[in-house]
């Protein structure tokens, strides 16, 4: 990068980060009069403090011209999207799984029984434990007398009281049996389920317990150290936060239950929740932007590449019991799309994490280095994203693999061969997920370091001109640095070790 100076000795390399030279004020004194680089650059040594300077006016409208429509198209998908509500599957709720109401509950009461008096066979040894307990009292498995279960060994009887609803007050037995693996304790607090067309005994169940305090003060917690590490960024970060799950609980699931697409849904919530959290944690400049590229098109490769292989796979989505239960309650909702959602948004937090990274890398290597090209900031940038690519795709796999440790267990008891359970479709179906979400990670580190390097060379490479300076006509000259006055233009200040010199 050359530039026309005054006459006088040639101008030689400033680092960035090298201390101002004699007294005056940075703008003032340098090097030497007439060839102070903070007066040649127009910028100082500010760079190495503080937010970049703003981006040129045409790459503000480059960069407009493409985010500002797609901000427009998300728009126009959630008004044509938005959901009046959550239907009705057009019947009553039938007391499996999730449909059903539920009720807060207490246990008041605790006595050990013997199995055999309250009816409970124990199951044989090997066949695994019981869930919440043994069920109601009424409702658990009889055993004929104990005959063929376990007569001597010991269960407990829990009585549980209703705490709100219609029925508060009321009490119920609920057993566990020895082999269950949550007991009760006197005072817990509980959650029971209310089957309405069962007799008056059998109405009620303990199916989860009640863990509102630590759950609240858990997230308690989470947003004090945000904002104690973070200050503001982490204040916008917890805002941004809250944005996300309210477009994920009011926009995304409602409208999938509405039966639309789920494909599109994801695409256009997924979207508002990357503008809104980026934007909002980031804030409106340039380098947000490119973020907002990158991840853009890395969002685009892995919606092509999962309807590729899910549909090629012949994956249909249903795999586990909450699908299915989804599915029967809302038939007309396509299973198929809304495993493709859900490997969207799954990928969407991780996503905004390297892209942000990476922007934020170039930039600071511009920053480091503004005589650089946008090759070379490409190759260092690279060089930090690689790194980055490593532990983003041992995250994403080791976190599918924990969420399906369980069924990795259960094919590992069953001694299967490796390849029948890699393409067993419940665990295919996990791989498929990760090796999508993991290529448009990897994509997203090349493709949003190349956009960055490009836009921030394009802006920062091209020298201030007067023209760009208010009240110099174009074409005219740089100014000199200012000199202080009753020195001349050309007397030498300072030495090249920063000692000052007398003017000769």
């Amino acid at each position: 990068m050359t530039h026309s100076h005054a006459p006088g000795p040639e101008p030689r390399p400033y680092p960035a980060d090298a201390p101002s030279a004699g007294p005056g004020p940075a703008t003032g004194d340098g090097p030497a009069a007439g060839h102070d680089p903070a007066a040649a650059h127009g910028h100082g040594h500010s760079h190495a403090h503080g937010p970049p300077a703003p981006v040129s006016a045409h790459l503000r409208t480059v960069i407009g011209a493409v985010l500002i429509p797609f901000a427009l198209a998300v728009l126009v998908g959630l008004v044509a999207l938005w959901p009046g509500g959550a239907p009705g599957h057009g019947h009553d709720p039938t007391g499996v799984g999730f449909d059903r109401p539920t009720v807060h509950a207490k246990v008041t009461a605790l006595a050990a029984v013997d199995c055999s008096d309250v009816n409970v066979r124990q199951p044989s040894t090997g066949s695994g434990g019981g869930g919440m307990g043994g069920g109601a009292a009424g409702g658990a498995q009889p055993g004929g007398g104990g005959d063929g279960g376990d007569g001597g060994r010991g269960c407990q009887k829990a009585t549980v009281e209703i705490a709100e609803g219609k029925d508060a007050g009321h009490t119920f037995t609920e057993v566990v049996t020895p082999d269950a693996t949550r007991t009760f304790t006197v005072g817990q607090e509980v959650v029971a389920a209310y089957a309405e067309k069962a007799p008056r005994k059998l109405q009620y169940s303990v199916i989860d317990a009640g863990r509102d305090v630590p759950m609240v003060l858990l997230a308690a917690v989470f947003a004090l150290v945000v904002v104690l590490v973070g200050r503001l960024r982490g204040v916008l970060a917890l805002v941004g936060l809250v944005i996300s799950f309210a477009v994920l609980t009011l926009f995304i699931l409602p409208a999938i239950l509405q039966g639309s697409n789920p494909l599109v849904v994801a695409v256009v919530g997924g979207s508002a929740i990357m503008l809104a959290s980026l934007y909002l944690c980031h804030g409106l400049s340039a380098r947000t932007s490119v973020a907002v590229l990158g991840t853009l098109v890395s969002l685009l490769l892995i919606g092509l590449l999962g309807s590729l292989f899910i549909g090629w796979a012949k994956l249909t989505g249903n795999t586990d019991d909450q699908t299915g239960l989804v599915h029967g309650l809302y038939p007309d909702i396509e299973i198929q799309g809304l495993l493709l959602a859900g490997v969207l948004i799954g990928s969407l937090g991780v996503l905004d994490d390297v892209t942000v990274t990476q922007t934020s890398a170039v930039w600071e290597l511009k920053e480091a280095d503004p005589g650089a090209s946008w090759r070379k900031i490409y190759r260092s940038a690279m060089r930090i994203g690689r790194d980055h690519i490593a532990s983003v795709v041992n995250t994403l796999v080791l976190a599918y693999a924990g969420a399906a440790l369980p069924l990795l267990l259960l094919f590992s008891i069953a001694r299967s061969e490796v390849t029948s359970v890699a393409t067993s479709e419940v665990v295919a179906e996990e791989i498929v997920r990760t090796l999508v979400g993991s290529i448009g990670l990897v994509a997203s580190v090349p493709v949003t370091t190349l956009l960055a390097a490009l836009v921030v060379s394009a802006d920062r490479s091209r020298p201030r001109t007067a023209a760009a300076r208010p009240g110099v006509p174009s074409g005219a000259p740089a100014p000199a640095a200012r000199v202080p006055a009753g020195r001349a233009a050309g007397d030498r200040l300072t030495s090249r070790r920063g000692r000052r010199r007398k003017p000769k």
